[in-house]
């Protein structure tokens, strides 16, 4: 039998070691989370409005049409531990000013939501407790203009609203989203709607990838519609509305090179883990700077501008300047942070 001769550790060039020592380093690395962006549809919440015949009135709600309900407060209150859990490496236990931040738009349902969110994320310990007998901590929630929400408990159905009436409403529910923010025009469409957004996350991914931003998390409390055409945007939306509660995760590391990655998790279901999300032409940890490249189409320069495009060969303004209108007041749910 052959043997095999090892050299003398003595006869190896001292850079060898270096070479060898550098690369079970760089092999043994973690990857870091440096920020991350969350967005969320409120809870469950009462009727919008009712139908011409329904038997049950706004009265008969103890807070009337378009509320969050104790059972969404439980939801957002759910979602909340789940973040708690998910970044407790990451996010600091008690709340800091510095490092969170939180915005919803002006409706009800939505401030509720994120209230509720905040009470299972940052419930006060040690010096926060300010009431033994309340573990609860006021947490500023910042609030935009309002916008257009587009959208039945224990209260019975009317007679013509039967399963598959029910289905096929939820279905038509589904078309109307994808046809207001997709099917037809969709580039555009995004750039003034579900655009405005990608590029607000994203400067907030660049600023904390140069390390210009203490903020370590941004939270936007909003509707189905929102993350609809966040996602139609990105060209990874599934088809169905988003359900109380869903959360699209964006999150962004510092890879062991230095290279920096964003990662998509879309939760749309509490009993299961997040779905990672990919967006198209690139990988599941799409590199920043692809990242930008490929969601470049999608964002606009000057929004004003833009919405202000008539076609002068027709003499008529174009479907998208209606559109425009749709979207001036749900333009304004999300600010630079």
């Amino acid at each position: 039998m052959r043997v095999i001769r090892l050299p003398n550790p003595s006869r190896i060039p001292w850079f060898a070691f270096y070479i060898i020592f550098t690369l079970l380093q760089q092999a043994t690395a973690e990857r870091e989370l440096k920020f991350v962006a969350v967005v969320f549809r409120h809870g469950d919440r009462t009727p919008i409005v009712n139908f011409p015949t329904d038997l049950h009135k706004e009265s008969e709600w103890p807070q009337g049409f378009g509320q969050l309900t104790q059972t969404g407060m439980q939801q957002l209150y759910e979602l909340g531990q789940y973040v708690r859990k998910r970044y407790s490496n990451f996010l600091n236990s008690t709340y800091n000013r510095k490092e969170f931040y939180i915005q919803s738009t002006d409706y009800d349902r939505t401030i509720m939501s994120a209230q509720s969110y905040l009470s299972g994320l940052f419930p006060p310990t040690s010096s926060q407790i300010w009431n033994p007998e309340l573990l609860w901590q006021p947490i500023p929630v910042h609030i935009v203009p309002k916008a257009t929400d587009r959208g039945i408990h224990n209260y019975s159905l009317p007679v013509w609203a039967t399963k598959d009436v029910v289905d096929k409403m939820e279905k038509l529910a589904e078309l109307s989203l994808s046809s207001l923010f997709g099917v037809y025009k969709t580039e555009e469409k995004s750039r003034l709607q579900g655009g405005v957004l990608v590029n607000i996350i994203l400067n907030s991914f660049k600023q904390a990838a140069n390390s210009s931003k203490e903020r370590k998390m941004e939270v936007y409390s909003a509707h189905d519609t929102t993350i609809g055409a966040l996602q139609i945007a990105l060209n990874i939306f599934n088809g169905k509305l988003p359900p109380y509660a869903a959360c699209q995760f964006f999150e962004l590391y510092q890879e062991s090179s230095g290279q920096y990655s964003i990662e998509m998790h879309y939760r749309n279901d509490s009993s299961k883990d997040p779905y990672l999300l990919t967006l198209p032409g690139c990988t599941s940890s799409c590199p920043l700077e692809k990242f930008s490249e490929l969601v470049s189409p999608i964002i606009t320069e000057s929004w004003s501008k833009e919405c202000g495009n008539k076609d002068k060969t027709k003499g008529s303004v174009t479907a998208l300047y209606f559109l425009c209108k749709i979207y001036q007041g749900r333009r304004n749910n999300y600010q630079d942070i």
